[in-house]
């Protein structure tokens, strides 16, 4: 029996050369499963996403999703791509062993925390507090700055990266401290401001955007208190849940998360089209 792709819906393509469209997974005529392909990432069009690649249960364990990914590889590959991204949850063994099997590079994670009722203690002589808006000003240019270069470290050009920057802080931030579920927090340490965090409601749950501390006060442990003072400001909006994105290459920050007890909820790979 043949597995392939057949298109599910019609091409969609923007003015700028981005492309999605749906497929069915097939054995001969019968529909076995489905996944989405587009390449409308951050990269531009010749980076493209397999999403949603699921095959039904009857017909999982028979070598169906990874012919489906290669067969989508090859789609893509014609739409003129040269990398390819998936999403995995940690809770698919058969995916995380695909993507390992066709070579994909994990990249990033996406970690989740499960609160408990009563809100972190943090460290004597630590405080934290509302961000002024003189603050506000200087942190948004240096976050937007530290964002675009984390794009820009993983294959994007400058130009487009800090067009991204500047849309993604607009739509998250469009009335700046003041935006509805958005809490932009100062942690002080004997009074002086040694880090900021930015954590916003998402969902059923909050979000941490970006934690930072100042250089000259890193390696003190000012990374554990920003994070539980994230914990704090998800508890007091009354979500249970903190969900957060790092870099696999980030190796300070993904074992601080998994020692203050994150899991991962989704591993993110990457491969190179050849």
């Amino acid at each position: 029996m043949t597995t392939t792709l057949r298109p599910s819906g019609p091409l969609q393509q923007s003015t700028g050369g981005a492309r999605s469209r749906p497929y069915e997974i097939r054995v001969n005529s019968r529909r076995v499963g489905a996944l989405l392909l587009a390449s409308d990432t951050p990269f531009g069009p010749t980076v493209a996403e397999i999403r949603d690649l699921a095959v039904e249960e009857p017909d999982r364990r028979r070598g169906r999703a990874t012919v489906a990914a290669l067969a989508a590889e090859e789609v893509l590959r014609g739409w003129g791509c040269r990398r390819v991204r998936v999403s995995v949850p940690a809770d698919s063994p058969g995916g995380l062993r695909l993507a390992g099997a066709l070579g994909y590079a994990e990249y990033s994670r996406n970690m989740a925390k499960e609160l408990p009722a009563e809100p972190p203690a943090l460290s004597a002589g630590v405080t934290g507090r509302a961000m002024t808006d003189d603050e506000y000003a200087a942190w948004l240019a240096e976050a937007r700055e530290s964002y675009a270069r984390g794009w820009v470290d993983r294959g994007m050009s400058r130009e487009a990266a800090l067009a991204k920057s500047r849309a993604d802080h607009a739509a998250q931030l469009p009335q700046g401290p003041a935006t509805p579920g958005v809490s932009l927090a100062v942690l002080e340490a004997a009074g002086v401001s040694v880090g900021t965090v930015w954590t916003s409601a998402r969902g059923e749950g909050s979000y941490v955007f970006d934690v930072a501390v100042a250089e000259e006060y890193r390696g003190r442990g000012h990374g554990r208190d920003l994070m539980r003072l994230a914990e704090r400001t998800a508890l007091a909006a009354g979500h249970r849940v903190l969900a957060l994105h790092v870099f696999s290459d980030n190796t300070p920050a993904l074992r601080l998360y998994e020692s203050l007890g994150y899991r991962t909820t989704d591993f993110n790979y990457a491969k190179d089209l050849i």
